[in-house]
């Protein structure tokens, strides 16, 4: 199974608009829900639909695993046990929140649980995509590396304090990055998307396999396009001039970043179809780092992918 890049889409993934700020009193005799203490969090907890604002803002500080699972799912039971190690030995860098979705229906809604296991994050109250289906061990550390450096680029750095933990262990610390990597980062949070591709693409000469430096360099090529642009003159400029690609690519990535992936998809596709076949090559690659920057797996992308291949045979 191949893993998308967490936060390829920190945007819009989910729309968690609805799920705010939803406590309701519990029915007479019924207890009310869990949710995390105050003070010494766990670093493994349940959440439920009236709990999960607090989680949202929890994950302003530091990044939340979402578990969507349920009592008679066996790759469930299967996955479970491993991500709560894997979390338990990142010490406090992040935390596991474990839904039960026959008991929270509307955060099943909500994250659009098509499947279950489904395991995404939150940072700083955005989700982020990362996989489904039980995954080996080795897997899960590698996303949810991926996913501590997705959000140090947006500032989310907290740790959660571990009982006991300053008494058994030293704390952690912080992984050294690549120089390269590390220039990228400072780049981006300067607001220096030119200076963070250039870090990237040297990254990629020097190491061509490097997943994180070729992850990165196609967000924030997504980010720079968008950085000065206006949606509404973007969109007046598209459906002035429909066959001119900068105009419809740049209304592409303004969907993308604001969730409306499968709009930036179908604008692409529209665009490609009525181009001969001799003029269609820039818009096949576009289409393709879209693919990837929102994940081979995802199922907006399972489907744009299928009417490509209709269109190109």
């Amino acid at each position: 199974m191949s893993t998308p890049a967490p936060g390829s889409v920190m945007r819009g993934a989910v729309d968690l608009s609805s799920l705010r700020n939803r406590p309701q009193p519990p029915a007479d005799g019924e207890a009310a829900p869990a949710a995390p203490p105050s003070g010494a969090l766990p670093l493994v907890f349940d959440v439920t639909d009236a709990s999960f604002g607090e989680v949202l803002e929890l994950s302003r500080t530091v990044p939340v695993v979402i578990d969507l699972w349920a009592e008679w799912c066996g790759p469930c039971k299967q996955l479970s046990p491993v991500l709560e190690k894997v979390v338990t030995e990142l010490a406090g860098r992040l935390v596991l929140a474990k839904v039960d979705v026959d008991a929270n229906p509307q955060l099943a809604q909500g994250f659009r649980a098509q499947s279950i296991p489904m395991v995404l994050a939150l940072v700083a109250g955005q989700p982020v995509p990362l996989f489904t289906g039980a995954v080996p061990e080795e897997q899960v550390r590698e996303v949810f590396a991926q996913l501590l450096q997705l959000a140090a680029q947006h500032g989310v750095t907290g740790t959660i304090p571990v009982d006991g933990a300053a008494d058994a262990v030293a704390e952690p610390e912080e992984p050294v990055l690549p120089p390269l990597h590390a220039e990228a980062f400072a780049a981006i949070e300067e607001g220096d998307y030119a200076r963070a591709i250039t870090a990237y693409e040297q990254a990629l000469v020097e190491d061509p396999r490097d997943a994180d430096a070729r992850a990165g360099l196609g967000q924030v090529r997504l980010l720079a396009r968008v950085q000065d642009a206006d949606l509404q003159a973007a969109r007046a400029a598209a459906a002035a001039a429909p066959t001119d690609f900068d105009a419809q690519f740049l209304v592409a990535d303004l969907d993308l970043v604001g969730g409306h992936v499968d709009d930036a998809f179908a604008r692409l596709l529209d665009l490609f179809a009525e181009l001969p076949a001799d003029d269609r090559a820039p818009v096949r690659e576009r289409i393709l780092e879209l693919f990837g920057l929102v994940g081979d797996d995802d199922a907006r992308v399972i489907r744009a992918r299928t009417r490509l291949a209709s269109l190109l045979f």
